[in-house]
């Protein structure tokens, strides 16, 4: 796909689920460079409409998840008017299980359905991590579901907010040479704990941009080589003493496909902690 491409998401509830399947399928182009823009809670065609026309302009793809059988045939019908590609995720799937199932749909989106259980989960998960970020509530190490732990730049506060849309409590602790990682770290389950690591020259990269956002010198410390060198070599040796720690390369890798190897390598701990235990029985 060419550089500055867009992919228009168009939901007529939190647009979550489209997202995600958009997200992970351009996976699969990691320099694609395509932006993607999302649009929720359109129930409406005169809210679909202008949607769709700025699609028609820009040369848009339109994913789209609706429920309304009314509202996706015009989403469909428009897109064929306006000459733009459309793919739509839900409504042949609905299509078939209403066949399969032999049941009428509700036709009613999700952020319409009764709260669950998991909304509520999840809701809590977020605000314990953005309450855990950058090392701000150490106390909360004990009560995490899983901590992250890297120097700066290493993608812990996304990652984090990523995992927590996914219901898990995530604290994270940047590791500043000559600075002790605080006793907390130690208390906390060490099965749940992961080092984030990356290459030496991205990360100089990624903090001289960092600078000249914030329109600073890319001389600083932060950013100069020597420097950085040392933090990752210091991070090392964190790493080193908590040999139980997965330890995870970050470089080149999208948020998405770390978080999967995170929650990957917790599945395998569960597993063989799971069969360690029957072993005893």
């Amino acid at each position: 796909m060419e550089a500055g491409k867009r992919i228009v998401i168009l939901s007529d509830s939190t647009g979550e689920t489209a997202e995600k399947v958009v997200r992970a399928a351009m996976l699969q182009f990691p320099h694609s460079g395509a932006q993607i823009r999302l649009h929720t809670r359109v129930r409406t065609k005169e809210a679909a409409r202008p949607i769709l026309e700025q699609a028609a302009r820009d040369g848009a793809l339109v994913v789209f998840t609706v429920v309304s059988p009314e509202l996706r045939e015009f989403i469909h019908a428009s897109s064929y008017e306006l000459k733009v590609e459309a793919l739509d995720l839900i409504g042949s799937l609905i299509g078939k299980l209403q066949v399969f199932l032999d049941r009428q749909p509700i036709n009613m989106p999700s952020g319409m359905l009764p709260l669950s259980d998991e909304y509520f989960r999840r809701i809590e998960a977020v605000e314990f991590t953005v309450k855990s970020d950058d090392g701000k509530e150490p106390r909360n190490f004990k009560k995490a579901d899983l901590v992250l732990v890297g120097v700066s730049r290493t993608s812990k506060t996304p990652l984090s907010t990523l995992l927590a849309q996914r219901g898990l409590k995530v604290a994270n602790l940047p590791l500043v040479m000559g600075v002790e990682t605080p006793p907390e770290l130690e208390e906390a389950s060490q099965d749940r704990c992961v080092g984030l690591t990356i290459g030496l020259d991205p990360l100089v990269e990624i903090r001289k941009a960092r600078l000249r956002q914030l329109g600073m010198s890319v001389d600083a410390a932060y950013g100069l080589k020597e420097q950085v060198k040392q933090e990752l070599e210091y991070a090392q040796q964190v790493f080193a003493k908590h040999p139980q720690w997965p330890v995870i390369d970050v470089t080149g890798r999208a948020i998405e496909e770390t978080a999967v190897i995170i929650l990957e390598s917790l599945k395998e701990r569960d597993e063989a902690a799971k069969n360690a235990r029957a072993s005893l029985v």
